[in-house]
């Protein structure tokens, strides 16, 4: 009876030491936007920086299905270098920043790919959502690390300008961020 309470209490010991070590490598990483992001887009008829962002990012590498992106950005921050350009793009022919003042993302899936992962979405922009897939990096040094991701809108998805069905509809989109872990 004395060798089966023994046996008992090793097992049980070892079972709460894998629990608790499944927990420790299941840790996923809340992530806070450190200064220096850039959101650089280019199009036919304008390229230029979006300057304001805030956001939610939970993501660790090794377990990608677990992360969860809610980004925004600020309208009125669009910087395309002319200021009459900057004015146009906020009326009401392209992004209306006064009545739809941010550009949304929200995540609904992150999976590996060849080259990093990819993010699945939803893109809204002028009250219109719109599913997107982002393919980005992710790179850390320490407590500190980068997204990268590079994609296309096209602007008739979210009725901004006149679309002709062209390539020129499209706009890149290069996104680059760094963040900090919390603790």
């Amino acid at each position: 009876m004395k060798y089966i309470d023994i046996t008992m209490r090793k097992y049980l010991t070892l079972i709460s030491l894998l629990v608790f070590s499944a927990f420790v490598f299941v840790r996923i990483t809340e992530w806070k936007l450190a200064d220096g992001y850039e959101i650089r887009f280019d199009g036919k008829y304008a390229h230029g920086t979006f300057n304001r962002m805030e956001g939610h990012i939970r993501f660790d590498p090794t377990q990608p299905g677990s992360a969860r992106f809610e980004v925004a950005v600020d309208v009125a921050s669009i910087d395309t270098g002319i200021e009459l350009k900057n004015k146009h793009a906020k009326s009401e022919k392209w992004f209306d920043a006064e009545k739809y003042p941010l550009i949304k993302f929200t995540s609904q899936s992150v999976a590996s790919s060849d080259t990093g992962f990819v993010v699945h979405g939803d893109l809204e922009l002028r009250g219109i959502i719109k599913p997107i897939a982002i393919p980005f990096t992710f790179k850390t040094t320490g407590s500190e690390a980068l997204f990268y991701g590079g994609f296309k809108v096209n602007r008739g998805d979210f009725g901004i300008g006149k679309v002709n069905g062209k390539d020129s509809d499209s706009t890149s989109v290069d996104v680059s961020v760094p963040v900090l872990a919390l603790e």
